[in-house]
């Protein structure tokens, strides 16, 4: 028989494959495509994660679609609210009975000889193979299989519950236990007054500070622009809006960033302030703002939970687990029943899938970024990632947008290929500097895909730029490289599995 052939294959059916699936059937409606998940369910991170009192940590007006407005009250949601918009959003489109789930994809090749992506899947039936036209690659950039775990000494004498909050036990009661937290980002902050509401005592443990803002549950401004101004007007004011401070917010703070870490610690100090002993150990980081992720503490409740004496936080390096809790390096011991391991993720950039490009290897260390959005050299082939310092969907909208003009453009001019070529020249302007200081980017620095230092190889962290340039900018834009004839491709030196450059080799 035949094998299928498809003209798109979407990896992943989160909030940015269900999202680029819906651009491409409203925009490309003539192009066959299929979604392939791994697991038995629509949502990705929002069905994955089930650890309590799981919320967004960018504004909905933002990250939720450009085309679907966010109905909600609460701005900065619930995680159960969101994973049944991605859902509703599917089924809105005709799109559920497009995915595949439990496929897990083992494979990627890409052959000029028949311009071709050839993915073996991993299914409960045994392996199957894909082929496509093109490559849609949007199943986010950590592993599923398993979070970031430190290796602490001890960690087999503790004699209470371990649990990691990328696997939450459904059958966990909190309830009046004595519960450590391990961990200072948005899970952390997340899981700490939530957990205080039942638990006996919550001390959340941390290495070092991070910068955590308050922020209104309920975006009160949002919401009236949405009633004055019913359907996807009012919420396109609501999201314009908030476009427009964040992007204000960020000019200002980097005219004088000493002073933005000045007034985002002084707002903690308004919370705590007198009411919580020793709060700038806790609060006051090392690194500057917008270096790391902030982290939003909807209404307070983080702080409120520690005012009430039901939650401290303790700041120090962990010596070991004991029988009964943490021993920290200055000899205080935490003692608890349960240890939540909030230490972060493990990124992998690829899914876990192998990739291949006409018989070489294609390693994520040894890329080099075309606009964010496509690798060098490789292709056929878009991935969607989204801000680190806005809400992940305002680039995952541009990057779909483009991804659908640019197939018009092919079929118009009758192109079977497209590439971002790049040079040992190019190879040779990586950005070596490390802007965002996150353990998850640094622990993951070396095998990451890589920034150059100029254009179009320059990754920058800005919608509006990028609306320019992706909304509005050329698709034959001087860099590109098309062919109605697919053409081997030869990666460069530096790009070869083995070898790299002295920059990437010093990582």
């Amino acid at each position: 028989m035949a094998q299928e052939v498809l003209d798109v294959l979407i990896i992943g059916a989160g909030l940015s494959g269900i999202g680029v699936a819906r651009y491409l059937k409203h925009r490309c409606p003539d192009k066959s495509f299929a979604i392939l998940e791994r697991r038995k369910a629509i949502g990705g991170t929002w069905d994955l994660f089930r650890y309590p009192g799981i919320r967004s940590d960018s504004d909905m007006h933002t990250m939720g679609y450009a085309f679907k407005p966010w109905k909600h009250a609460k701005a900065i949601s619930d995680g159960h609210l969101i994973r049944e918009y991605v859902e509703e959003t599917a089924e809105e489109n005709g799109l559920t009975p497009l995915i595949r789930f439990e496929h897990r994809v083992l494979s990627a090749v890409y052959d000029s000889a028949d311009n071709l992506w050839t993915l073996t899947c991993a299914t409960p039936e045994g392996e199957t193979v894909i082929r496509t036209r093109f490559l849609f690659m949007a199943a986010g950039y950590y592993k599923y299989d398993r979070g970031y775990l430190p290796d602490f000494a001890g960690y087999e004498d503790f004699t209470g519950t371990i649990i990691h909050p990328q696997h939450w036990p459904q059958d966990y009661d909190h309830a009046g236990r004595r519960i450590a937290i391990i961990g200072s980002g948005a899970t952390a902050v997340t899981l700490l007054p939530t957990l205080a509401e039942t638990a006996a005592h919550v001390v959340q443990v941390q290495r070092s500070p991070t910068y955590i803002a308050t922020r209104p549950s309920v975006d009160v401004w949002g919401n009236r622009l949405k009633r004055f101004f019913p359907g996807r007007t009012g919420y396109s004011l609501a999201r314009w809006r908030i476009i427009f401070r964040g992007a204000l917010m960020r000019r200002k703070f980097a005219k004088d960033i000493k002073a933005a870490r000045r007034m985002l610690i002084g707002l903690v100090g308004k919370q705590l302030g007198g009411k919580v002993p020793d709060w700038q150990t806790h609060f006051t980081p090392k690194y500057m703002p917008w270096q790391q992720r902030l982290c939003l503490v909807p209404d307070g409740d983080m702080f409120a939970a520690l005012r009430s004496g039901k939650a401290e936080i303790v700041t120090g390096d962990i010596e070991r687990f004991t029988p009964t809790g943490i021993l920290m390096t200055d000899g205080r011991q935490v003692e608890v029943d349960t240890i939540v391991t909030a230490t972060g993720l493990d990124l992998d950039h690829f899914g876990g899938m192998r990739m291949e490009v006409d018989g070489q290897r294609v390693e994520p260390g040894r890329q080099l970024m075309y606009k964010s959005m496509m690798y060098a050299n490789i292709p056929n082939l878009v991935y969607f990632r989204g801000y680190t310092n806005a809400s992940w969907t305002l680039k995952v909208d541009l990057v779909a947008e483009f991804a659908c003009r640019l197939l018009k453009f092919m079929d118009r001019n009758g192109y079977a290929q497209v590439r971002a070529p790049a040079t040992s020249g190019d190879f040779a302007k990586i950005d070596t500097s490390t802007p965002f200081t996150s353990g998850y980017v640094l622990r993951a620095k070396a095998r990451s895909p890589k920034s150059g230092t100029e254009a179009p190889w320059l990754a920058k962290q800005d919608y509006m730029h990028d609306r320019k340039v992706l909304r509005r900018g050329r698709i034959d834009d001087g860099t590109l490289k098309f062919a109605t004839k697919a053409e081997r491709v030869v990666f460069p030196p530096e790009q070869q599995a083995g070898s790299a450059p002295a920059e990437l080799a010093a990582e």
